[in-house]
């Protein structure tokens, strides 16, 4: 489809949030042509997330953009739990994550994460378009979606449209996709505050009590501290109120005193997922597709991964055949929709724990802050904490049912099973030793061959495939792995099945157009 600019654009994103420009910046490094609109006149100031975790940053790092957010956050924060008067240093040192270069959460402003993935992109000569607002479109073959900017309007034609806009998404309205769910009786109190007292400056400090869980996080924008806890709705209170806020403070033994408010906002707080994410050529990623409590810190980083797995299939599917993406561009959807369902369950659990007005969860929070000092150090040690600190750093993820994922014949004995993310490990290649997500670490579908394998197959063109020999894994097995990081073929013996699944998703010249 030709735009009436007479430019030919494979992929139009709608907002320019953290998920936006991860799509807009995936889906580029993989070759297409795209082009980023926002409503707003600018980025916003405020961050309302603080943690990406180390699935994101794998998912992000072929794009050339993990060190600089890892420059800007911190990947080892010194964690202080209070519990009434007790305060309990947390080493998160000993909850490091095995298999992965990113053994730790990071604690970075949303603001942040947003500002380097627009350098990137405008390194890449991509410039977020604001001011620039998606009114309506309609698609066939593709979408022509109308737009207006300074009051002017204009068309833009493009084969696939993105929607990232947000909880109250235009594109998914217009699509006619519904948006189920409901609003949690809570809402979100942020805000930056300075303080005086005993609280260590540059530590993270979590308070544990009856009422609920209050974070003071040493990222503020405007001020050192930024407050965030969960609420019951009161209108009437200004949440510029120092006094409230002081209130707040004293009934989680917070031991210090507010001298000043420089910034707030309460946020209400939805559980929600879209009925489809995908309608024709139009699809939805991040919040304009699901919505959760700020617990765990899922929110963000599920809607990057939204556009790790959207970005390069968007990209391939455009340079496929007409008819010939259908498996492709379908499976963002089953995996993606799937996911998102997960992390609603286990948010909705976590806010319940952290937030929870009824009596069982404030008495489990009243007894924890009581006596729960001794068990932190023997807590951490636990499997089952590892476990579910996988679980959080959504390292647990997997597309073993989705229709990208084959089993090819025999056993490999190495790698993750198809579907499941393929984990970090040191592997012998030509040239010496090396680990393993250095060595797909390209925006590429990346073929691994056992020692005695045999390959015919010609390169595709555009840098799309990368083959690499591992010296390490003995036989003649192969493990195909998506450039998201998750394993899409495995056959223990010889290639059989490898061909088609690269003509599946367009990395062999067979069905490029």
């Amino acid at each position: 489809m030709t735009a009436p600019d007479g430019q030919l654009l494979d992929v139009l994103v709608v907002g320019a949030g953290p998920t936006g420009l991860a799509a807009a910046l995936i889906a580029h490094d993989h070759g297409a042509h795209v082009r980023i609109v926002d409503r707003r006149p600018d980025a916003p100031r405020f961050s309302r997330a603080f943690l990406v975790q180390p699935r994101t940053l794998e998912v992000l790092r072929p794009h050339g953009v993990t060190d600089e957010l890892l420059a800007l956050g911190d990947s080892n924060p010194q964690v202080h739990l209070h519990l009434r008067r007790r305060c309990v240093p947390v080493d998160v040192g000993e909850i490091r994550l095995p298999d992965t270069a990113f053994p730790n959460f990071l604690l970075v402003r949303q603001a942040d994460v947003e500002a380097v993935l627009r350098r990137a992109l405008r390194g890449r000569g991509v410039e977020v378009e604001w001011e620039t607002q998606c009114e309506s479109f309609r698609a066939d073959d593709g979408v022509v979606c109308d737009v207006t900017h300074h009051g002017i309007r204009r068309q833009i034609a493009t084969r696939f449209l993105v929607g990232c806009d947000g909880s109250t998404s235009t594109v998914r309205a217009t699509a006619g996709i519904s948006w189920d769910g409901s609003v949690y009786p809570h809402e979100i109190l942020l805000a930056d505050i300075e303080l005086e007292g005993e609280v260590q400056i540059g530590v993270t400090h979590v308070a544990v009590h009856r009422e609920g869980l209050l974070f003071l996080l040493p990222l503020g924008e405007t001020t050192r501290w930024r407050v965030l806890t969960a609420q019951p709705p009161n209108r009437a209170q200004a949440p510029t109120d120092r006094q409230h806020l002081q209130k707040i403070l004293d009934r989680a033994d917070v031991p210090a005193r507010i001298t000043r408010i420089a910034w707030s906002e309460r946020v209400r707080v939805q559980h929600r997922v879209a009925s489809r994410y995908r309608c024709g050529p139009i699809f939805l990623a991040g919040d304009a597709a699901h919505a959760f409590s700020p617990a765990g810190g899922q929110g963000m980083n599920t809607g990057i991964q939204d556009s790790a797995d959207l970005g390069w299939k968007l990209a391939f599917a455009a340079r496929l055949r007409p008819g010939g993406d259908a498996a492709l561009v379908r499976s963002y959807a089953e995996e993606r929709r799937r996911a998102a369902q997960q992390v609603l369950l286990l948010t909705h659990v976590l806010f319940w724990a952290e937030a929870g007005r009824g009596r069982v969860p404030s008495l489990l929070r009243g007894a924890f802050s009581s006596a729960g000092a001794p068990l932190v150090p023997v807590l951490l040690r636990r499997r089952l904490v590892a476990h579910a600190v996988r679980v959080l750093a959504q390292l647990r993820r997997h597309y073993r049912h989705g229709p990208l994922s084959v089993e090819g014949s025999g056993d490999s004995g190495v790698a993750a099973p198809a579907g499941e993310r393929i984990p970090d490990e040191e592997v012998a290649v030509d040239g010496g030793r090396q680990r393993l997500h250095d060595l797909i670490a390209t925006p590429a579908v990346h073929v691994l061959l056992h020692r005695d394998t045999q390959w015919g197959m010609p390169p595709a063109p555009d840098g799309r495939l990368r083959v690499h020999r591992i010296r390490s894994w003995s036989g003649t097995g192969i493990v195909i792995v998506r450039p998201d990081g998750y394993v899409g073929f495995r056959s223990g013996s010889g290639t059989q099945g490898a061909a088609e699944w690269l003509e599946l998703v367009g990395a062999s010249s067979a069905r490029s157009t």
